[in-house]
């Protein structure tokens, strides 16, 4: 393909009826105050929208417009276009011609940059016109860092044997593996907060060192490595997150700030003593985005408005059951940010603090030194809160002084670790909570789960097999077949998982006055039947079947969401 003419965006969206003269003229004035590119000042300002301009890019060069949703790039061609120049040129190499190479570019009115990129690649360009928001976050997706962070631990572990040092047995950090074990960790950041990871975990075994990233709630493997290099790469870690370099016969935990990508991440860290040394494991708090809110996280709207008519009270105790990993902290802080006004005094004690918010008071829990759950929640008590945020009700002090506390006149907040919302309230009665604290506090009890969601780039029509149609009956009846169900087939976007994201799936028990009445008879079936009367059958199951319904979701998810999991 010869070189492209050069052309105007403003003129061709003219010619093709898609701008007027007016607002060509704004859109010039503004992008001449501003500096900024005119597509974005177009697109910003409503005239168009950004797959208009690539096919009007395209229809005017006579180049296809790719979808790169639907694009999977061959790994080797990737590579032909480091990153620095795919993000420069705003460019990426799709596919081989016979002359050279066809290449997606955002601006292909940008003949410097086409220039530029004929002398890089040494080879003839064919032109597809590419959105750019589709561009850069393909960039993301690809450009893993699998390969570097490959490298860098193999140079980590060269230099681990010439030297010959044991840096496990001298407990301190040598300046010959200092740099390599930096870059090396720095590019797993990287990789993770780009693949969205919510956890890091590196794991020492016999004959290798594993590291694995948590992604949407499921392990997967990033990168094996010589398990010599284990032991400077945990020293390092233990040393940024103030922990005691010298023991590794106990675990430690620990927190450190660092920037990635931009964002700023809050890393929570714990060590483990294993047989073949220690494993470390990671979560990753992305500050940057802040806090969702409670109209962001999922919930249902008849959920969202009575949670939402709680907050609102000055007294009671709001609960958010569910495993580890299932967003409950996320609720709560969603709930904090409904009442965190000047006027309101909030106190959160925690282990560890998680989210960091303007307003209010935050308190981490330290039991070497007997700063426990119960003792910072009674000193809490006489500093004159108006909300309390727990973070757990791990025992039957802490339990009977956050009830007291609802009691009193303050609105307690806590998590708890049970199944669902009906057992709830049975499981603070045999942690020792008398009967009438639990039936006078608690308000309402949000049992929740977490799901993923299918992959909007490839998900396709689903068959359900006999096993899955059966478990979806349960809950639908005879229109079972009356819904179009997806499954994602697995792609570039999603990094051939089929899932992106996760959404919550919850149900909720309110403590009515029927309820109330039950929780205070000495027989436990006969709170439970009024519970289950009074959620009127929205459970946890019926939310994720409606989710799998409505094709977000998939059988499976749903299966592990209300714990009827058939593997």
């Amino acid at each position: 393909m010869a070189r492209p003419e050069k052309v105007r965006l403003g003129e061709i969206l003219l010619q093709q009826g898609l701008l007027t003269d007016d607002q060509l003229k704004t859109a010039l004035d503004e992008q001449k105050r501003t500096g900024r590119r005119l597509g974005r000042v177009f697109i910003d300002a409503g005239f168009v929208t950004e797959d208009q301009i690539c096919e009007a890019l395209a229809r005017q060069l006579r180049a296809p417009f790719v979808d790169l949703k639907q694009f999977t790039v061959k790994a080797e061609l990737l590579g032909r276009l480091p990153e620095a120049q795919a993000r420069r040129f705003r460019a990426i190499v799709l596919d081989e011609t016979p002359g050279g190479y066809r290449v997606g570019m955002a601006d292909p009115t940008d003949l410097s940059a086409y220039d530029e990129l004929t002398r890089f690649l040494k080879r003839d360009i064919d032109l597809a016109v590419v959105a750019e928001s589709q561009l850069l976050a393909f960039i993301d997706r690809s450009y893993r860092r699998t390969q570097q962070i490959s490298g860098l631990a193999q140079e980590l572990t060269q230099e681990f044997v010439d030297s010959g040092v044991d840096f496990a047995a001298l407990g301190v950090p040598s300046g010959g593996e200092d740099a390599p074990v930096v870059k090396l960790l720095q590019s797993v950041f990287e990789d993770a907060v780009q693949v969205r990871a919510s956890d890091i975990h590196i794991e020492p075994q016999e004959a290798r060192l594993v590291i694995r990233f948590r992604i949407d709630g499921v392990l997967h493997p990033q990168t094996e490595a010589d398990p010599k290099i284990a032991a400077p790469l945990v020293l390092r870690l233990k040393l940024i997150s103030g922990l005691d370099i010298s023991e590794r016969r106990l675990p430690q935990d620990g927190r450190f700030n660092m920037r990635v990508r931009g964002a700023e991440i809050d890393v929570r860290i714990s060590s483990m003593p294993t047989q073949h040394g220690e494993s470390v494991v990671m979560r990753l708090l992305n500050q940057s985005g802040g806090v969702l809110t409670l109209d962001r996280v999922g919930m249902p709207t008849h959920i969202l408005e009575r949670m939402r008519r709680v907050m609102q009270r000055p007294s009671g105790m709001v609960l958010v059951t569910g495993p580890t990993g299932s967003g409950k902290t996320t609720t709560l802080y969603a709930a904090l940010q409904e009442v965190n006004t000047p006027e309101r005094k909030i106190i959160t004690v925690e282990d560890p603090v998680e989210y960091r918010l303007p307003g209010l008071n935050q308190v981490q829990v330290h039991e070497k030194i007997d700063l426990s759950f119960s003792r910072v929640l009674r000193s809490t008590l006489r500093q004159d809160p108006d909300v309390i945020l727990v973070g757990e009700m791990r025992d039957q002090d802490t339990v009977e002084t956050g009830l007291r506390a609802a009691i009193t006149g303050h609105l307690v907040l806590s998590t708890l670790h049970t199944n669902d919302a009906v057992s709830t309230p049975i499981r603070l009665l045999d942690m020792g909570a008398p009967r009438f604290m639990v039936a006078m506090s608690l308000q309402i009890v949000l049992a929740q789960r977490l799901v993923r969601l299918v992959c909007e780039a490839c998900g396709q029509p689903h068959t359900l097999d006999a096993h899955e149609r059966e478990w979806m009956k349960s809950e639908l009846g005879e229109r079972v077949d009356d819904f179009r169900y997806r499954k994602g087939a697995g792609c570039n976007v999603c990094n051939g998982t089929g899932f992106v994201g996760r959404t919550g799936v919850y149900e909720m028990l309110e403590m009515t006055r029927p309820v109330v009445e039950a929780a205070n008879q000495p027989d436990p079936n006969v709170f439970l039947a009024a519970a289950r009367v009074q959620m009127g059958g929205r459970t946890l199951k019926r939310a994720a079947t409606e989710l799998v319904a409505r094709g977000r979701s998939t059988v499976e998810e749903a299966m592990h969401a209300s714990n009827e999991f058939d593997g």
